[in-house]
């Protein structure tokens, strides 16, 4: 009797191969098949500058810390997005509000510092999902290409989106999946 370390052990049986398969004529023609079939389906190339790729509407691109309707901003340095941050791109400072700020930051805490490294971050959006005040999302946009690896780190100067409505940032689409989610609850 064998000694067994768990119960999902399965004896195993060599079947001796049969003559055609010995010939590997059957798995030429199938490789042969999936190959022409790809002759006649529709090309997906796109002629880049002209054509530009349209990206599934859950697309994660850029982050964005948004403001609330009165123009101040919703981070309040909780933390909870750069512990959420698998990859540890996430580092913010609190400090405290000041009296002549309150039109500035919403609590009496908030982040002075707060940046996220491009090259470490892998857009999987969990510092959205960690937020509780909906601070930060993931938008539509992609990241600049450079040639200096310090432009990556993105501060609070690239991050914040203006104060002026109409040139803040839609993440209609964005918030659009979490509100079905929520709905399905």
């Amino acid at each position: 009797m064998a000694f067994s370390l768990t119960n999902r052990a399965k004896q195993i049986h060599k079947k001796e191969m049969t003559t055609m398969e010995k010939l590997y004529l059957p798995a030429i023609l199938g490789g042969m098949g999936v190959t022409i079939s790809h002759f006649f389906k529709k090309k997906r190339t796109y002629q880049y500058p002209e054509v530009k790729r349209p990206f599934a509407p859950v697309f994660r691109g850029l982050h964005v810390l948004k403001r609330d309707e009165e123009g101040r901003e919703r981070c309040t340095a909780c933390g909870l997005c750069a512990v959420a941050c698998p990859a540890e791109a996430i580092t913010m400072i609190s400090a405290e509000r000041k009296d002549n700020e309150k039109n500035l930051y919403r609590e009496e805490k908030y982040a002075a510092v707060y940046e996220i490294n491009q090259l470490r971050c892998i857009f999987c959006g969990l510092c959205e999902e960690a937020c509780p005040k909906q601070a930060i999302y993931l938008t539509d946009r992609i990241t600049p290409a450079n040639y200096n690896r310090n432009q990556f780190i993105y501060g609070k100067d690239l991050l914040v989106e203006p104060v002026d409505r109409d040139k803040r940032v839609d993440i209609t689409k964005r918030t659009e999946k979490y509100q079905q989610k929520e709905s399905n609850r």
